[in-house]
């Protein structure tokens, strides 16, 4: 059984974060699959597991968050980490492997653009 169903960040810029995810988040398979007026919007592969909100006074900006996303090879790693690059994403770890973490951890670190450290890994062999 998964331990997470969905995560939420509330973000400064709705619409520069909708788009940055809505990119970075394609190779992966991530879709919008619920969007509400401009204001929130859930990214899964059947269903939202990763979602953004506006933030406002009651919700802020989530910030210093580190979200891991799973994938099942070295290359989306890679896809991921040149795509969030190029859409305004700051290095924070560029792709290879962690055996510090463990022996086949490959993984892929960058801050988005509210300061979450967003990852992308992968723990098959090759």
């Amino acid at each position: 059984m998964l331990m997470f169903d969905h995560i939420t960040l509330t973000v400064k810029n709705y619409d520069l974060s909708r788009s940055f995810y809505e990119i970075v988040l394609a190779p992966l398979g991530y879709t919008s699959q619920y969007e509400e007026d401009g204001i929130v919007v859930g990214f899964g592969e059947s269903y939202p597991k990763f979602w953004i909100a506006q933030s406002d006074k009651s919700h802020p900006v989530s910030t210093n968050v580190h979200i891991a996303f799973s994938v099942e090879s070295r290359e989306l790693v890679d896809t991921f980490y040149e795509t969030a690059i190029k859409e305004g994403g700051k290095d924070n770890g560029a792709p290879g492997l962690r055996p510090e973490y463990e022996e086949n951890y490959y993984a892929a670190f960058v801050i988005d653009h509210d300061g979450n450290n967003i990852e992308a890994l992968c723990r098959n062999e090759d």
